[in-house]
Parts: C-alpha cells; sequence; structure tokens
C-alpha cells in the first residue's frame, strides 16, 4: 500500500494551543487522525511526523525517497528559512505539496519552497482542511505511481 509522508515543522506540535484566532482548535493529534481516515478511504497510508528540529526533518524526508509515494509537508517558520530542507525535498522524486493552515502574513510571505520549483502547489489559508485537500489532490496521483 502506498504511503504519504506528511511532515510538520516548528511549533506546530502546539496546534490548537497556540494562537487559535489564527490556527484554531484543532489539535495536531486531531489532524493526523483526520489524514489516516481519509487516506483510508483513498486507499493509501500517512505516517505523520512532527519535529521543531530542521535537521531531522530532513532526515526524514531522506527516509521518505525510499518509502513514501509523495510528501505533504506545513514546514511552519522554516518555511522562510531553510534551505535544507529544500536541498532535500529536491532529493524526492515523488509530488511534495506545502501546506500552511494560515494565510501566511504580508511580511512573510517568502516561501523558499515556493520560490523553486518543487512543490507541485500550495495550500494556504484553508485551516486544517488543506491537509485533507492535499491527500485529495494526491490521490490519483499516487494511484498512477502505484498501479
Amino acid at each position: 500500500m502506498a504511503t504519504v509522508y506528511i511532515l510538520n515543522g516548528p511549533n506546530l506540535n502546539l496546534l490548537g494551543q497556540r494562537q487559535p484566532e489564527i490556527y484554531g482548535s484543532t489539535t495536531l493529534a486531531d489532524v493526523e487522525r483526520a489524514c489516516a481516515d481519509l487516506a483510508g478511504e483513498l486507499g493509501f497510508e500517512t505516517r505523520f511526523f512532527q519535529s521543531n528540529h530542521e535537521g531531522v526533518i530532513v532526515d526524514t524526508i531522506h527516509e521518505a525517497r525510499h518509502q513514501a509515494a509523495a510528501i505533504v509537508i506545513n514546514p511552519g517558520a522554516l518555511t522562510h528559512t531553510s534551505v535544507a530542507i529544500l536541498d532535500a525535498l529536491n532529493t524526492f522524486d515523488n509530488p511534495v505539496i506545502e501546506v500552511h493552515i494560515s494565510n501566511m502574513p504580508q511580511a512573510r510571505k517568502l516561501s523558499i519552497l515556493l520560490g523553486q520549483p518543487r512543490a507541485e502547489g500550495p495550500i494556504a489559508g484553508l485551516g486544517t482542511n488543506g491537509y485533507l485537500m492535499a491527500l485529495r489532490h494526491l490521490a490519483p496521483l499516487i494511484g498512477s505511481r502505484t498501479a
């Protein structure tokens, strides 16, 4: 069965507690359950991961190179600074979708990942539903890779 890695960067472990007026009350555990349920309906599985450390995220992307049909990534604040994550994603040959729960404020719109031809597309500002939209988008892509 195909696996989609869902990677989350710094401070996303505080989802549901941190700035609920921006990020809502849904926790990362809630997102993980919703993603696993939807993936099961769509015929694949997920590996959900969060770290506050850039190098650990890079190591997980390296692992995904050999195990994942696609990556959904919310790099959090590393969106704006991590050339290392971009370089790691550039070693991954399958689809990548970048997700952001909020619309990034004007001052933070720069995304190193989106500035490069790496992510299949961004999903931003749709709350935690963005993760589910990413999985729905990936389903036919994964099907064509695993058929």
